[in-house]
C-alpha cells in the first residue's frame, strides 16, 4: 500500500492525475512552495464541506444521506459549473490527511450516513487513496463513491481501482464545440468514454441492495445534466451511451442546471424548460434504457436563496439549505 501511495503522490511532481496533464510541480520544494495546477491547487489538500448530503441518487443518498467529501478546485473547470464556488473561487478549507479522515469518521458515526462520497477527487488523487486507506484501517466499510466529472485519467483510475466501490461519473457532452467552449476540452467524449469503460471494466454496472431504498454496493451510474438550449447535446450524449455500452447502463438524468453567474451563452442563463426535458427524456425512453434515475424539474426544491436546493452555497456552514 505504501508504495502504490508514493507512485501515486510522484504524480503531483510533473502533474498528470487528470487528462489536462499539465505538467505543474505541484510539490512543495526547498526554497519555494508548490505551483498550482490547472485545477486552481498546489498538493495542499483543501476541503469545501464534508457532511451529509441528500441530493443524489435515491441508491446513493439513501434515507439517511451520502457522506459528501467536497474537495476544492476542479480540473474540468466547466464556465457553467453548478459548484463554481469551490471549482473556480477556491472555497475551501487545508487539511492534513489525517483531519480528514478523523471528520470524516466522525460523519460516519453522527449521521449513519450510507456511504463515503468524494466529489471530484482526481487533483487531490493521492490525498483521497490515503484518506480511504485510513477509513479501512479504522475497520469501516461502507462504499467509497468516485463522484466526477467523467474526464478521467486511465492511469489515476487504474491506481485507485481498489479504493472505489461506486463510480458516479458524469457524461456532460457529444458535442465536441460546446466542450470547447464550456469546459475547454474538444477531446471531452473521446476521454470520458474511454474512462467509462475502464470503469465499468473494473465495477460492472451499479449493484444495489436492500429494501426501503435499495442502496448501492459496486458499479457504475453514469449521470447527465441536461443544459439549456442544448438538448440536440444531451440527446446524441445518450444515444453515445447506449450504442457503447447498451441498454443495461444506470443512467441518471439531472434537469438542476441553475446559472449561479452570468453566462456569455445566453443560453445559460435560465434554467431547463419542461419542454427541454420532456424531449430528453423522452429520447432516454425511446433509446431503451432499462435503469433510469429522473430529477423532475417540478420536484426540484428551493433553498431559502430562491436556487434549487442541490446546488449549494458553499459560503454557508450548510451549504444545501
Amino acid at each position: 500500500m505504501e508504495e502504490l501511495l508514493e507512485k501515486a503522490y510522484a504524480l503531483l511532481k510533473s502533474c498528470r492525475l487528470c487528462p489536462r496533464a499539465c505538467a505543474v510541480d505541484r510539490l512543495d520544494g526547498p526554497n519555494e512552495p508548490g505551483r498550482r495546477g490547472y485545477c486552481g491547487q498546489t498538493a495542499q489538500l483543501k476541503v469545501a464541506y464534508v457532511g451529509p448530503h441528500m441530493g443524489e441518487e435515491p441508491p446513493i443518498s439513501g434515507t439517511n444521506g451520502s457522506g459528501t467529501v467536497f474537495l476544492t478546485g476542479c480540473g474540468l473547470r466547466c464556465s457553467y459549473c453548478q459548484n463554481y464556488q469551490i471549482s473556480h473561487e477556491g472555497i475551501g478549507v487545508e487539511l492534513s490527511v489525517q483531519a480528514l479522515s478523523e471528520r470524516i469518521d466522525r460523519l460516519i458515526r453522527s449521521h449513519r450516513v450510507h456511504n463515503i462520497n468524494f466529489v471530484t477527487p482526481d487533483h487531490f488523487f493521492p490525498h483521497v487513496l490515503h484518506v480511504i486507506w485510513l477509513i479501512r484501517e479504522a475497520q469501516n466499510t461502507l462504499p467509497i463513491v468516485m463522484n466526477c466529472s467523467g474526464y478521467q485519467s486511465i492511469e489515476t483510475l487504474r491506481l485507485g481501482k481498489d479504493f472505489f466501490d461506486i463510480y458516479l461519473p458524469d457524461f456532460k457532452y457529444a458535442d465536441a464545440g460546446l466542450a470547447t467552449r464550456l469546459s475547454g476540452c474538444p477531446d471531452y467524449a473521446e476521454v470520458a468514454l474511454t474512462a467509462l469503460e475502464e470503469m465499468l471494466r473494473q465495477k460492472g454496472f451499479l449493484r444495489v441492495s436492500g429494501p426501503n431504498p435499495p442502496l448501492g454496493t459496486m458499479g457504475v451510474l453514469v449521470r447527465h445534466l441536461i443544459l439549456p438550449g442544448h438538448t440536440e447535446n444531451s440527446c446524441e450524449a445518450l444515444t453515445m451511451l447506449f450504442v457503447e455500452f447498451g441498454p443495461r447502463l444506470p443512467v441518471s438524468l439531472m434537469s438542476q442546471y441553475y446559472p449561479v453567474r452570468p453566462q456569455r451563452d445566453p443560453l445559460l442563463n435560465r434554467t431547463v424548460t419542461k419542454e427541454e426535458f420532456d424531449r430528453v427524456l423522452r429520447h432516454a425512453r425511446d433509446l431503451g434504457f432499462e435503469s433510469l434515475y429522473v430529477q423532475f424539474p417540478e420536484q426540484l426544491e428551493r433553498s431559502s436563496k430562491g436556487r434549487p436546493r442541490f446546488v449549494p452555497d458553499f459560503t454557508s456552514p450548510s451549504p444545501f439549505d
